[in-house]
């Protein structure tokens, strides 16, 4: 997933107003957007033979095991802050456990595409709960016409047929959103909670964190992972382990280091197209007009939020004498 909370889990400044984007950094974004939109058609494969807190325990357990050897082979300092571990479980709970699983839940009901337009919303939530949060984040006229069109796009990507009745589409739609709620309350935790360290080992440590939340879950309601799992199953969670959560979270740091946060949250627009088209070229998945046209009033919501303010120019400087 999909969370953008790399400011406040990183110890490095990196500028958030918009910047001229270079080859590398278009390239990076590309490969991170398709590294998550590839996430959601993961998640479908691997629910063909895998329960749904298997898929997520494979992925979190299989991310951190990869990002700690990251960590250690790399020589990156561990805090010896008793407090981290407290934080790391809760960053866990609401970054990993809860929204992967709630997404991974949701697919069952709904299509990939549909999936990814809806947690897209996370910058939107994680926008109004900062403001309800921060006294730095007060919701000016922009943010709030943001809002407003990032919701009104939601409403019309779920579409009325949402509305005659609650049926399994319905939950999964929910589902999703309520993924997209807990990565903005774990933007606005990791703010308070998560600083002062390198980012790779913020997310080892929150990687690990879910692990310890879903690994009971996983024994209690479908017992221990069997080795009999068809290949493409298999192949689909050793990728979301490695590629969607243990390169996703290098390349979505390079590209913070590189390009700033602004920037960075361009990959938000690249991921549902990506997830839309592989949907359709795998499982045949079509959508109809109803949700592309409300991920286009979502895009537009999220490009207005995350617009540089105007800046008043300078006032010249007093002439001397």
């Amino acid at each position: 997933m999909i969370n953008p909370i790399a400011k406040a889990m990183t110890h490095r400044i990196a500028p958030t107003a918009p910047l001229s984007l270079s080859p590398l950094v278009w390239a990076l974004l590309g490969g991170l957007a398709l590294i998550w939109g590839s996430s959601f058609l993961s998640n479908r494969a691997a629910l063909d033979g895998a329960g749904v807190f298997t898929v997520v325990f494979i992925r979190v357990a299989l991310g951190a095991v990869l990002l700690w050897i990251w960590v250690l082979a790399r020589g990156i300092p561990i805090p010896r802050r008793p407090v981290l571990l407290v934080h790391f479980v809760v960053m866990g709970l609401l970054n990993n456990a809860i929204p992967f699983s709630l997404i991974v839940w949701g697919q069952q009901h709904i299509e990939s595409g549909l999936a990814s337009i809806l947690n897209a919303s996370t910058a939107i939530f994680g926008a109004l709960i900062a403001a309800l949060v921060f006294s730095d984040e007060r919701l000016s006229a922009r943010k709030s016409l943001g809002i407003a069109l990032g919701f009104c796009g939601v409403v019309v990507a779920i579409g009325p047929e949402a509305l005659r009745g609650f049926n399994p589409a319905s939950a999964g739609q929910i589902a999703i959103l309520g993924a997209a709620m807990s990565y903005g309350v774990a933007g606005a935790y990791a703010r308070r909670a998560v600083r002062g360290i390198a980012p790779e080992l913020s997310a080892a440590g929150m990687l690990t964190g879910g692990t310890l939340w879903i690994l009971p879950l996983m024994l209690w309601l479908e017992g221990m992972p069997r080795l009999d799992y068809a290949p493409s199953v298999w192949t689909a969670m050793l990728w979301l382990g490695f590629g969607c959560s243990a390169l996703a979270y290098l390349l979505y740091y390079r590209i913070l280091s590189l390009a700033g946060a602004a920037n960075l949250a361009l990959v938000t627009l690249l991921i549902p197209p990506v997830a839309i088209v592989a949907g359709w070229a795998v499982y045949g998945e079509r959508l109809g007009l109803s949700e592309i046209g409300g991920f286009a009033l979502l895009a537009v919501g999220l490009a207005i939020l995350n617009a540089k303010p105007a800046q008043r120019p300078p006032a010249p400087a007093p002439k001397t004498p």
